[in-house]
């Protein structure tokens, strides 16, 4: 498998893995409900990216999942 075929398949399977844990998950405030949309646009940058820039397709999805840990730990997001 090539590199790029691989990191296609790490973009779809991260991709459904945060897709699933957005659709449980909810601001506790309004700090949350930013965290909620960045994280949503950095989802859709990935997705723009996919045919285009797989280095950057996978950057996004890292950033939208820090994000949500972060707003997790910090409180600002619940599942």
């Amino acid at each position: 498998m090539t590199l790029d075929a691989e990191l296609a398949e790490e973009i779809k399977k991260w991709s459904n893995k945060l897709d699933k844990a957005l659709s449980m998950t909810a601001s506790l405030d309004k700090r949350g409900e930013d965290l909620l949309e960045n994280i949503r646009a950095y989802r859709e940058d990935s997705k723009h990216f996919l045919g285009r820039d797989l280095v950057k397709s996978f950057e996004c999805l890292v950033w939208a999942w820090a994000l949500l840990e972060i707003g997790r730990e910090f409180g600002h997001l619940k599942c």
